[in-house]
């Protein structure tokens, strides 16, 4: 055979023996499955029987908690039924006696109202038939005294009104000239230790700042371009610049005496620095609040180391440091507060009484001046919600809330500060009053003592110091004007503020006249 033949015929049986290897495969590989398919229904069986038997003791279990637990709640309900059951069962035990009780003391009340009642209707028998005595008795007095009942009570109260309207005043008269002999003394001799020991400077305070200028050209700096840097500066401070023609100054004015002083200051740095834009402005008002921030924290600190009064807290110290720039009738507050700590502290010494506690009162009787302009009320009403807020002791809130006679003073503490705020405020040289208020408080003087019945002429003399009043005398006795100058003096203290006290004379004159013929 040649050779292409048997290589034919090998590739022949090498294609047939492919193609037998082939299907043998496939049939080998399709019995592998069938084997893996049967086993793994086996095994999904084997799984779904286990999971139903899985299921079935999970649901027997479940039963027999649910049962256990049904038991369980059943008995404890039973168990509260029955506690219950027992309470009420106490209960009505209980109410049933508290019946039983009230029901015996219905009948104590009762029988007890019927005694009452016949009391009360022998009473009414007894009150009439001493009624009808009575009414013989005064029939018979009437026919031997010839008066009525009326009459009678007539005569007895006027010549009553008239013995003890007499004693009555020579007893006022005895009394307060002991009491001026011995008070006056002591008094005169305390406040002048008090005040001798005490120095203090004359009023010298004003309400506007004024800022001297260089030249008049820095007038229209200050005002800038279109008043750009004047509407910066009064926007940055809150305070009002004054520029008119007084010649080289400007006029601050402002309610805030701490605004006021910022914009001083702001502005004395700005014309010192010469550089004048609203920049500049704004840095400057910075600088100089910070300044005044730390004058205000020194002025505090120099109140409480100058009067010796320690432990106030950070915030009320600040607030102290404030009055610096507060002003009452050109009185410096701060400079003021110093002032009434040291006497009240001088009086607390010569009285034996708490120094430390009075000069503390004394320190911080006018705190509320410090923030009246930012807070609605009195100064006084501010000065006690401050000192309450911050933990102040009740003697020194008290004294605060009595100083201005608000409130009546009920400690030696309370007493000691009103004399030294007095004393401090009405010196000579302490304060500056206008010459409107004055007037106004004389007019208000004579006024109130004109009101009084049988006042004929009243004359405020001494610069409001003394009151003299002319009586009528037809109408005042002798004896009538002791008690009615004691209410004319009580009538003023409590209607009229003043400084220092007013002294009340009363001036009866008689005349008669007649002619020879």
């Amino acid at each position: 055979m040649s050779n292409p033949v048997i290589i034919g015929i090998a590739a022949a049986v090498v294609v047939v023996a492919a193609v037998v290897f082939f299907l043998l495969g496939i049939v080998y590989r399709k019995k592998v499955s069938e084997r893996e398919i049967q086993s793994a229904e086996e095994k999904a069986k084997r799984i779904i029987n286990d999971s139903i038997k899985n299921a079935e003791n999970k649901k027997r279990e479940a039963l027999l908690e649910a049962k256990e637990e049904i038991h369980k709640n059943r008995s404890e309900h039973e168990r509260e039924i029955r506690e219950r059951r027992s309470e009420m069962h106490k209960q009505e035990q209980r109410l049933r006696q508290k019946e039983e009780m009230l029901d015996k003391k219905m009948e104590i009340i009762e029988s007890k109202t019927e005694k009452v009642e016949k009391k009360r209707i022998e009473l009414e028998a007894e009150h009439e038939e001493i009624a009808a005595i009575k009414r013989n008795q005064f029939e018979v007095l009437e026919k031997i005294s010839g008066y009525t009942v009326a009459e009678a009570k007539a005569l007895l109260i006027k010549n009553l009104e008239s013995e003890v309207t007499h004693e009555a005043a020579m007893k006022i008269r005895e009394i307060e000239e002991r009491l001026k002999e011995e008070a006056e003394f002591k008094a005169r001799e305390q406040i002048s230790l008090a005040i001798q020991r005490c120095a203090a400077d004359h009023v010298a305070e004003t309400t506007v700042s004024v800022v001297p200028l260089p030249n008049d050209e820095m007038k229209g700096r200050i005002i800038g371009r279109e008043g750009r840097n004047i509407r910066a500066i009064e926007q940055l401070t809150g305070i009002d610049l004054i520029i008119d023609d007084t010649p080289e100054a400007i006029t601050l004015s402002g309610f805030d005496p701490v605004r006021r002083e910022v914009a001083r200051i702001s502005l004395e740095k700005l014309i010192l620095d010469g550089r004048i834009h609203p920049a500049r402005i704004e840095e400057m008002v910075e600088k100089a609040k910070r300044e005044v921030d730390t004058t205000i924290k020194l002025e505090g600190d120099r109140a409480t180391f100058e009067t010796g009064v320690h432990g106030l807290r950070p915030e009320v110290v600040k607030i102290l440091g404030r009055m610096r720039y507060r002003t009452s009738y050109g009185q410096n507050v701060l400079n003021h507060s110093i002032e009434v700590s040291h006497i009240a502290g001088l009086l607390a010494a010569e009285l034996d009484a708490d120094i430390m506690t009075a000069k503390r009162a004394g320190l911080l009787h006018d705190l509320g001046k410090a923030v009246d302009h930012e807070v609605d009320g009195s100064h006084v009403n501010i000065g006690v919600d401050l000192a309450k807020k911050y933990k102040e002791n009740d003697d020194v809130i008290h004294a605060i809330h009595a100083h201005h006679g608000d409130v009546e003073a009920k400690t030696i503490i309370a007493c000691i500060v009103q004399a030294a705020d007095a004393i401090s405020a009405s010196r000579p040289g302490a304060r500056r009053d206008n010459i409107e208020s004055y007037v106004k408080r004389l007019e208000k003087l004579e006024e109130l003592t004109t009101s009084f019945k049988g006042v004929d002429n009243v004359y405020a003399i001494q610069a409001g110091r003394e009151i003299r009043v002319m009586v009528k005398p037809d109408e005042i006795s002798e004896d009538h004007m002791v008690i009615l100058a004691r209410d004319i003096a009580k009538k003023i203290e409590d209607e009229l503020e003043y400084p220092g006290q007013i002294k009340v004379t009363l001036l009866r004159e008689q005349k008669v006249e007649d002619y020879a013929k």
